[in-house]
């Protein structure tokens, strides 16, 4: 199924929206090929300006700062996820069906998959388990967070948090437990695949398999 997906985020990461030109669509897909190659710290703007045969400049005219940049990607995707659970989850009735879907999302398990004209899916979730803390574990956080740039991601995890209640109306952490299995499923998946001496995954293969397991006993073991 091919479809173009257009999300409105916060006009405090941009300068100009890059949904409004090709180039300030092709400043972000080439920032998520490099920042997916290079990592974070590696990237820098004069490394995109030289992949898109631009300037720095005209990135400047765009995004003020690498971290502004980062946290775009990051809530488009974020946006992405709410959009596909939100969509597959019309069909089901059941709650525990639906947070068991829910986890197959946010690990990439559940066989979805989508033809976009501008991002890469697999890059995008490659970058949210390296470097999707790097956007809100900074000294500014709470200035930042004033400029409601992290809404896409709080977004995401009260309506898992409805999900939650709906299986345990008294359950008392419901945003909590959101926020830890989002966080958990990156973490966990990091460590799977490179520090796998702080997991269980015994095979050392077969990642988002185990990550999807733990996720599913840590949630139902607390929520019931």
């Amino acid at each position: 199924m091919e479809f173009l997906l257009k999300f409105k985020l916060s006009d405090h990461l941009y300068l100009r929206d890059p949904e409004s030109s090709e180039l300030g669509k092709s400043i972000v897909s080439n920032a998520i090929d490099l920042i997916d190659d290079v990592g974070f710290e590696r990237f820098t703007f004069k490394k995109l300006a030289q992949k898109i045969d631009s300037t720095e400049t005209t990135i400047y005219r765009y995004f003020s700062s690498k971290h502004k940049l980062l946290t775009y990607i990051l809530n488009w995707y974020w946006n992405y996820l709410e959009f596909v659970a939100k969509m597959r989850l019309q069909q089901i009735t059941d709650s525990t069906a639906k947070l068991k879907l829910i986890l197959e999302i946010i690990t990439h398990s559940d066989g979805y998959s989508s033809e976009m004209q501008e991002y890469d899916l697999q890059k995008l979730h490659r970058i949210v388990i390296s470097e999707s803390s790097k956007s809100y574990l900074v000294k500014e956080v709470d200035e930042i967070n004033k400029e409601l740039v992290f809404n896409p991601l709080k977004s995401l995890c009260q309506f898992i948090g409805e999900i939650v209640l709906e299986i345990n109306p008294k359950f008392a952490y419901p945003k909590s437990l959101s926020s830890t299995l989002m966080e958990t499923a990156h973490d966990q998946q990091f460590f799977s695949e490179h520090l796998p001496k702080l997991t269980d995954n015994k095979s050392r293969t077969q990642h988002k398999t185990y990550v999807l397991a733990y996720l599913n006993a840590l949630a139902f073991s607390v929520i019931k």
